[in-house]
Formats: C-alpha cells, structure tokens, sequence
C-alpha cells in the first residue's frame, strides 16, 4: 500500500487512535477520568456524589480491583479515586500515580460521602455520567461511546460542552474501511518506522506485565497453571496473554497497551504473536508487521459489535492473534483468513460476563482458537461457508459476528447483569 493512499493515512490513524497506555481495567479507569475532570470543573472536593452506568459499565466495574486503592472494587471506588487523586489529563492513566497517603484519602472519601449509583435503561452501551455537589455548586461530566469521548460537561446549570455524538467510534477515524485483503496488504508493506513506535511501545508494556503475571500470584494465576501443564510454544503463547490480563484484573499498577477499549484484548492481539516470534526467532520487523496484522483484524471485528456487548471481546482478539501468527509464518492471505473463520467458528460463543480473574482463562481458550484455526487453515481442513455462523467468506463472517454481539446477544446481556446484580 502506497503511502499516497488514503487507506495507509486512515489505518495508521486507527493504531494510533486505539493503542493507547492503560493503566487498569479501562471501565473502572473511564469512570475515574470522569470524575477526576468532574472534580476538575467543580474546583473543590464534593460532598455528595451521583453516578449514572449503563448495564455493560456496571458489569465490567462490578469484581475487578482498582488499581491504586489498596484492593477496592466498584464504581464507587473507581469515581473516589478520580475525584481524590485523580488526574485528569492523562486520561486511561488517570490514577496511575496516586500517593501513599491519598490511598487513606480515597478510602475516608468513601466512609464520610453519599454515593447514589443509578443504573442507566441502555444495557448494551458504554455511558456514564459523573455529578458532584458541593453546597449551591455542581458539576458533571458525561461520557459515551467509548471510553474517552467527554460528549458533555456542565457547571452548576451552565453547559460547557456538549456533543450530540456519542457513537462507538465518535471522533474516531472510520472504521468501515478495514478489510481482510487491504489489513493484510498494509501490514506487508507501510513504512516500518510508522508501525515501530505504535507496535513497540505494545509489544514492551504488555510483555512487561504478562512477565509480572508470572513471576507472583495475581488472581486465579491462570497463566501460571497453563505453564504447570506443559512449556511447549503453544503453551507459552496463551500463558503470557492470560498472566498478563491475571495481573491487569487483580490490580497491578503496570500500564497496558490496549486495543478497542481493553487492556486484554490488547494483550491478547500482541503476546502470543511476541512468544513465537521470540520462540523461532522472527526478526524484529516481520514480528512489528504481524503484530499490526493481528491488532487490526481485532479492530476489524470489534467495529460490528461494539466497545461493550455480551459477546467476550478476548474472543475476536484471540482469534486475530492466529492471524498475527500466520502472517509471521510467512502465510498469504488465504490461510489467514481461512484461519479467522476457522477460530470464530470454533470460539464465538463464549460471553462477556464482566471483568476478573476469569478473563485470563476465556484470553487462553481464543487463543488456543486461534492457534487452532491457523494449524486448520494451512492444511487446508478449513471450515465451509454455511457452516453455522461462518459465511461465505472472511468479510461475511466478520459481519455475522457482529450481528450476533450487537443484536443477538441484547437479551444476553440482560440476563447477565441480573443475575450478576442478583
């Protein structure tokens, strides 16, 4: 692909826009951002607090540990530590540097404040709302679509911002132009040095915490327990990926780079591509190249479902990590995408039952799809169109995914929430 495209432009603007440091499950850290730029326009700390969550929030905020509170959970911890600590202007880092003592700050803030959570009618959507009071003032801050799109922001009955636009990719660079064929085309041939800063940065952060995940005990240490059943490649590739999202759900103050709204999914596209790379000693470009492959086939398929859905978002990130993986083989299009279909036959079914501990085992199980596909597709044992879910071809399965995460799964996720919320 020639830089004078205007595809080469739009696919290096939708890495940029989706690989972004992440300090923390991304729900959590969305709700803190809102509070800490809330706690910003009110100009003094708050004595009653309201937050407003859509169904998925809720879900994703409910078991997992916010970093930096000395084991918290929650949506009122997550908005106490924002509005405590918080600092707004490195946004998905927005409490990545909390001091020793504001812990103990964070914590009284939750004992001596009133916190009145309020369940939104929009199960299916990413959408929070942050109102501080403090005496005659207020403030709020809105956030929808994804994780950081600010859409309003209010002081006392005087709106400072508002945008009408709160769709998934709101301000974003347009999705609808990934395709498997132009994905692969621009991953073979963009400048290097375009793709290094954006993959590298990727590629050392998310290592950095897998490595974490298995050197101490971080949640279920599922990463650690698949390592136990054996040290072979395949082993090796989920493992690093599940300790990884091991250490991210239980608390751990490391960055991540993400991908679609999630440290997981951005670990899950990058570290299983890394250990083979290291594993047969890909150089260092073709590993760059195939880890850009996986990251936008991820993207690819996420585009039709949403940031938030019921439908596990390891799922299309694991897959596209046998993509990644068949791309650093040398492999051409065909086996990747035959590799893509034969993995989301296999794995579309697992659901998103909110962030913790299990994340890292649904990480290894698309992985493993993944891999799977991938040993499928390059002996030519691939999946047929019609099969189930699968379509005619790479573009119409990736379609019928996202029908089935952003349409078919609705009740799905109802279902879900009540029984988690029960």
């Amino acid at each position: 692909m020639e830089k004078s495209d205007c595809l080469y432009d739009a696919y290096l603007s939708i890495l940029k826009e989706e690989l972004v440091p992440a300090m923390g499950c991304t729900e959590p850290i969305c709700l803190a951002y809102a509070a800490a730029k809330a706690r910003k326009v009110l100009g003094s700390l708050p004595k009653k607090v309201e937050i407003e969550a859509s169904g998925n929030i809720i879900k994703n905020v409910k078991s997992v540990i916010v970093p930096n509170t000395d084991g918290m959970k929650g949506l009122k911890a997550s908005v106490a530590a924002g509005i405590v600590a918080g600092q707004p202007e490195k946004v998905l880092e927005v409490i990545a540097d909390v001091k020793p003592e504001q812990k103990k700050d964070i914590a009284d803030f939750l004992e001596n404040t009133p916190i009145v959570v309020k369940p939104l009618d929009c199960v299916a959507r990413l959408d929070v709302t942050v109102r501080l009071f403090d005496g005659e003032h207020s403030a709020m801050v809105r956030i929808a679509g994804h994780h950081t799109n600010i859409v309003c922001v209010k002081k006392d009955d005087e709106t400072l911002f508002d945008c009408p636009c709160s769709d998934t990719n709101a301000n974003m660079t347009d999705r609808s132009c990934l395709k498997m064929d132009k994905i692969y085309d621009f991953a073979s041939t963009a400048d290097i040095e375009d793709l290094r800063p954006i993959i590298g940065r990727q590629m050392e952060f998310n290592k950095a915490i897998a490595m974490e995940g298995l050197k101490n005990d971080w949640g279920a240490n599922v990463g650690s327990t698949i390592l136990r059943c054996g040290v072979d490649i395949r082993q090796k590739a989920k493992a690093w990926a599940a300790a990884g999202s091991d250490a991210r759900m239980s608390g751990c103050e490391m960055p991540v780079i993400i991908n679609s709204g999630s440290g997981n999914q951005g670990m899950t596209v990058c570290l299983p591509v890394l250990a083979f790379a290291e594993e047969f000693n890909v150089d260092e470009e073709r590993t760059i190249r195939a880890v850009a492959l996986s990251n936008l086939v991820a993207i690819h398929q996420k585009t039709g479902i949403g940031r938030l859905s019921a439908y596990c978002g390891a799922v299309s990130a694991g897959c596209a990590s046998g993509c990644g993986i068949a791309f650093l083989f040398g492999h051409g299009l065909d086996v990747i995408e035959h590799t893509l279909e034969n993995a989301l036959g296999m794995a579309a079914g697992i659901v998103c039952d909110g962030a913790k501990p299990s994340c890292a085992g649904k990480i290894a199980l698309s992985v493993e799809a993944g891999l799977l596909g991938f040993e499928m597709s390059k002996h030519g044992d691939n999946l047929l169109g019609g099969d189930g879910i699968i379509g005619c071809d790479a573009e119409e399965t990736i379609d019928h995914i996202g029908r089935l995460g952003r349409l078919g799964m609705k009740e799905t996720d109802v279902e879900i929430l009540k029984i988690m919320v029960e």
